[in-house]
């Protein structure tokens, strides 16, 4: 497998961030039903006080291409669509069906968070190389 080129120290913040913002306690909500857009699903609903969600989303979307591709194929692996030795296909399959916001596709799963976490420890079999920025 050829290595990660994400920073472990950006994707470590990064699983933890999305942790806090997609978890139950603290995921934005849209039970005061004040958006303009409400009938058009395509419009993202980020809370316009969790501007956090807003900036996570852009340090997606900041990312490298390919390191877009492999935030996905890490995803997918931690949830079991593809297996670690599978990696660099699953980048490439991320990066071949890229279409539309990364982020925005990223973000819609509620545990995407613990999908990457997973991810990690099935492509470094439980080693704990993102904490220490050694993968």
């Amino acid at each position: 497998m050829d290595e990660l080129s994400l920073n472990p120290k950006f994707l470590q913040n990064l699983i933890l961030r999305t942790r806090g913002l997609l978890s139950e306690d603290g995921a934005p909500t849209d039970d005061e039903g004040n958006y303009v857009d409400d009938k058009d699903p395509s419009v993202p609903r980020y809370d316009v006080q969790d501007l956090t969600v807003a900036e996570l989303a852009g340090e997606i979307e900041d990312l490298e291409p390919d390191q877009q591709a492999e935030l996905v194929a890490l995803m997918w692996i931690g949830r079991g669509d593809m297996e670690p030795d599978e990696w660099e296909a699953a980048v490439q399959l991320a990066f071949d069906r890229h279409e539309g916001s990364t982020a925005e596709y990223l973000l819609s799963h509620p545990h995407v968070a613990e999908h990457w976490d997973e991810g990690l420890d099935r492509l470094f079999d439980g080693s704990d190389l993102v904490e220490t920025g050694q993968y």
